[in-house]
């Protein structure tokens, strides 16, 4: 390979593979930019951000603990008369807070690491997996959780085979509680039938603690209001075989039912269990499955699960998600090719995530030189922060500009995550508003450093030579650094 040629490759390894070039790393990617990708794939997966080391059990424990205390001043406030002393407020403002907290340290310490690490790659495959499996911090709930869950669920299993990492998702309790799951009961189990001659206070699944049921005058009539489909139809369009994927309603609907039972341990079961997965048989919907086209005889969770296991291998599955991954790496349209290439390798190894990142990186469309995917605002502020060398040290310096941006910290707004295209992005708006960013990123950033030097380690041979004579132009070294931010070269990759 001439030098020239392995120059452009390093630039494209570190900038299309990876979050954003660091100054150094394209002449580190220069020796072998294959082999440098390749070296960040591990089967241990991928890194996991300093943000304390909470688990999800535990967030949801506080949770619970704060959602208590808040019932409790509620109940004191009604018995004076809707009179609540500031003193009685206070520590429930308090606990809000530190919840809310929680969430801004957790995101905080993921773009902390997106900046800093050395394996960028392997850490945008991370979230790819992450925005494939989104759970939305749509509300205190889950906000508390998506962190822990990014940890446990998802990081562990990126670079392992994809049916290890579907299920450690779509059983963990973040996703549960993001889709309901944690609600649905079958229609003919044993709770539901004991629930005939009951009333319902609250919901079927009564959150995180099992169904709470208090006697009624007239038993309720038998219907599906149990059953709840999000999690099963979400599965199937979004994190299998996709909405053209052959699958039906009634697919939908028999796989939910295979699903029932699957919650999370509450305040009634032992104190292990609080905040962890678990099966509930009394909740589970009896008899066989039919899921398109195949029947299930297995019992319980066995039944669930092997229908995961089934849509893991499906080739629609292999298809769906192969075609995401080229989307999200090199083109909003990518090649047919890149994508056969991506198939190939999943299902020849039986969907081998690992083998699937090197198929991607010793696709030859995939170095194609010129650059077409337009920066998510995400992949904008964290590559602006590599080309300096630098960190965020507070939330107040991401969160903010992230949601003016319009990509909120953990909040894409529904199960289908982030959009890849470019047409989401690249508005007017947030084109002025990244170029307000970048002046005042630039003026804290540069600190006296040559733009120009700044440019060359962060784009390499990928700078055009317009680029590089505004830069060099530029009435000062800020602007000058803000220039590069808003470089075509820059804002693509």
């Amino acid at each position: 390979m001439a030098a020239a040629d392995r120059e452009l490759k390093a630039a494209i390894a570190a900038t299309r593979f990876g979050l954003g070039a660091k100054p150094g790393e394209i002449a580190e990617a220069s020796r072998d930019p294959q082999g440098w990708l390749k070296a960040q794939i591990r089967r241990e997966g991928a890194d996991q951000p300093q943000s304390g080391g909470e688990t999800t059990a535990r967030r949801i424990a506080d949770l619970r603990e704060f959602q208590q205390q808040k019932r409790e001043v509620k109940q004191e406030g009604a018995a004076n008369g809707g009179k609540l002393a500031p003193e009685a407020r206070d520590p429930v403002k308090l606990a809000q807070k530190l919840l809310r907290d929680d969430t801004q340290t957790d995101f905080l310490s993921r773009v902390q690491l997106a900046t800093a690490t050395d394996a960028a790659f392997r850490e945008r495959w991370a979230l790819f997996w992450t925005n494939h499996f989104t759970v939305a911090a749509k509300n205190l709930q889950t906000a508390t959780v998506v962190g822990p869950y990014e940890a446990e669920a998802i990081r562990p299993h990126v670079f392992g085979r994809f049916i290890q990492l579907l299920g450690a998702v779509e059983t963990h309790p973040a996703m549960m509680i993001y889709l309901d799951q944690v609600q649905s009961v079958g229609p003919n189990s044993e709770m539901a039938q004991r629930a005939k001659g009951f009333g319902r206070r609250g919901r079927f699944g009564g959150g995180f603690g099992g169904a709470r049921l208090q006697p009624a005058a007239a038993a309720a009539p038998r219907r599906d209001l149990g059953l709840n489909e999000n999690l099963a139809r979400e599965i199937m369009e979004l994190h299998t075989v996709g909405v053209h994927g052959g699958y039906s309603q009634a697919d939908v609907t028999e796989f939910a039912r295979a699903m029932t039972g699957l919650s999370i341990g509450g305040f009634r079961g032992p104190d292990g269990q609080i905040g962890e997965p678990v099966f509930r048989d009394v909740a589970h919907e009896p008899g066989q499955r039919m899921v398109m086209g195949v029947r299930y005889d297995q019992h319980g969770k066995d039944q669930s699960a092997a229908i995961l296991a089934d849509l893991a291998g499906k080739p629609q599955t292999a298809k769906f998600i192969c075609g995401k991954i080229a989307r999200h790496f090199v083109a909003d349209d990518p090649s047919p090719a890149l994508t056969a290439r991506l198939e190939k390798a999943w299902m020849s190894s039986g969907g081998d995530l690992a083998r699937v990142a090197e198929a991607l990186i010793e696709a030859p469309e995939a170095w194609a030189p010129q650059p077409t995917k337009f920066k998510t605002p995400y992949e904008f502020i964290v590559s602006s922060y590599r080309a300096a060398g630098a960190q965020p040290q507070a939330f107040g310096q991401v969160g903010p500009i992230l949601t003016a941006l319009g990509q909120k910290p953990f909040d894409p707004g529904s199960p289908k995550g982030w959009a890849e295209e470019a047409d989401a992005w690249a508005a007017p708006d947030g084109i002025v508003k990244r170029m307000q960013f970048a002046q005042g990123f630039a003026a804290q950033a540069v600190q006296g450093r040559d733009p120009k030097a700044l440019a060359a380690e962060a784009l390499g041979e990928r700078i055009a030579p317009a680029t590089a004579t505004a830069i060099a132009r530029a009435e000062s070294r800020p602007e000058g650094f803000a220039l590069l931010l808003m470089s075509p070269e820059f804002q693509r990759r």
